[in-house]
C-alpha cells in the first residue's frame, strides 16, 4: 500500500493541556478509524519545527489518503498536509531508469 506522512500543526491553545490533548487525539484517531478503516498506522511522533506532529500511515488510494488531513482540519488543526512517501530503494530504481 502507498505510504504517507501526515504533518499537522495545531492551534497554540491546543497545546496547553496534556489531558485535553490526549482526549482530542483519541477522538481524532477514532474518527479516522471509523471514516477510513483501511488506513494502517505505522508511527506517530511529536516533533520540533514548523509542525507539531508527524504520523506515518498507509492508505490504499489517494482519496483515502486525502481524507486523513481533511478530518484533521475539520477537527481544529491549524494545518494538516499529507505527503506521499517513497522508500529510498524504490527511488534509486526510478533514478536508474532515467539516468
Amino acid at each position: 500500500m502507498p505510504m504517507f506522512a501526515l504533518m499537522t500543526r495545531m492551534a497554540p491553545g491546543a497545546m496547553h493541556d496534556a489531558s485535553g490533548r490526549r482526549s482530542m487525539g483519541k477522538e481524532w484517531l477514532q474518527k479516522v478509524k471509523t471514516t477510513c478503516p483501511t488506513v494502517k498506522w505505522v508511527a506517530h511522533y511529536a516533533i520540533l519545527g514548523p509542525y507539531d506532529f508527524m504520523d506515518i500511515y498507509e492508505a490504499p488510494d489517494v482519496e483515502t489518503a486525502h481524507t486523513v488531513p481533511i478530518i484533521s482540519r475539520a477537527g481544529g488543526a491549524l494545518s494538516a498536509e499529507s505527503w506521499q512517501l517513497l522508500p529510498y530503494d524504490n527511488f534509486l530504481e526510478l533514478l536508474e531508469k532515467v539516468t
